[in-house]
C-alpha cells in the first residue's frame, strides 16, 4: 500500500495535532532489535502525554490498529 508504520517520534508530533488513541492504542514502527526478538511497539494518548509499551508481535487485540503515513 506504500504506507509506512510511525514511529515513536512521529507519533508524538502527530498527537499535537490532536487527541489521538485516547480509548485505543495504535502499533508503532519497533527498531528492528526489537523484533528480531519478537518484540512490538505500541502507543496511546492518555492524561494528556504520549505512552509507548511494548509486547510481542503475534498478540492480538481487536481494537489496537496503527498509525502509518503516506507520502504523496
Amino acid at each position: 500500500m506504500g504506507i509506512e508504520l510511525l514511529t515513536e517520534e512521529q507519533y508524538r508530533e502527530l498527537q499535537k495535532l490532536g487527541n489521538f488513541d485516547t480509548k485505543t492504542s495504535s502499533w508503532v514502527r519497533t527498531p528492528s532489535d526489537i523484533r528480531k526478538l519478537g518484540g512490538a511497539l505500541f502507543a496511546d494518548f492518555r492524561y494528556g502525554h504520549v505512552f509507548v509499551y511494548h509486547n510481542g508481535a503475534q498478540s492480538y487485540y481487536g481494537v489496537r490498529a496503527f498509525r502509518g503515513s503516506l507520502r504523496v
